[in-house]
């Protein structure tokens, strides 16, 4: 999952994606709604969290876009006022789920995983391929009915490729929607964590590279092909 983060205090902003990136979610941040707009005009993000108080383009112009645009971006609203009215507009302009600060990063947690959930409602909760069972609310992975335990990263990469049920990811898709903006494109982060995901998983391997491509998981892996 990847998140963008648009809170103009910048301490609590930071401590968002802080928080965020130790549960294994990307998330970048933006400070007001011009580098907002900017953001998701050449980034894919699975939601937004959005305080309204902004400085321009407001919060709520800024969710007006994200609505226009039909994308079809969950936007889970953040402000300090907690009048039935306010957030009644909220959700009128588009909003899909409301957190008055402050709040628990638990929550918020909780919430965004809630919201991605809604989102990708036309496939299962629980991915199953290749042996592989991945659970993405309790972040737990089985191949093979045998517990496999995972670093966040890991975790981050292996629900990127699960979710293309076979189809070749490339490295960059990769990198951009398990790391954040700052990761390095040059970066050999990408290729390191799969080698050491192949081995967490064991043999025989259900990642495959794709020369020239990318990774895709092998549907047929373990299979006897003879």
């Amino acid at each position: 999952m990847r998140v963008l983060i648009v809170e103009d205090e910048t301490l609590m902003a930071q401590a968002i994606r802080d928080g965020l990136r130790l549960e294994a979610i990307a998330a970048d941040t933006a400070y007001d709604g011009g580098t907002a707009l900017e953001l998701l005009a050449v980034n894919s993000y699975d939601i937004a969290v959005l305080d309204r108080d902004i400085p321009g383009p407001s919060g709520d112009e800024v969710a007006r876009r994200i609505v226009a645009s039909g994308s079809g971006m969950p936007i889970l609203m953040l402000t300090a006022a907690d009048r039935l009215d306010d957030k009644e507009s909220g959700f009128g302009l588009g909003a899909d789920d409301y957190l008055t600060k402050p709040f628990e990063m638990r929550e918020l947690v909780l919430r965004l995983r809630a919201l991605d959930r809604r989102r990708a409602h036309s496939r299962p909760p629980v991915r199953e391929i290749a042996g592989l069972r991945l659970d993405p609310f309790r972040r737990e992975v089985h191949r093979d009915g045998r517990f496999v335990a995972l670093t966040r990263k890991q975790f981050a990469v292996l629900e990127v490729l699960v979710a293309a049920e076979g189809g070749v990811v490339s490295a960059e898709e990769v990198l951009e929607r398990a790391w954040d903006e700052n990761a390095d494109p040059f970066t050999n982060a990408v290729r390191i964590t799969v080698s050491a995901l192949r081995k967490r998983l064991g043999e025989p391997w259900v990642i495959a590279t794709v020369p020239g491509a990318g990774y895709r998981i092998d549907p047929h892996a373990g299979e006897d092909r003879g």
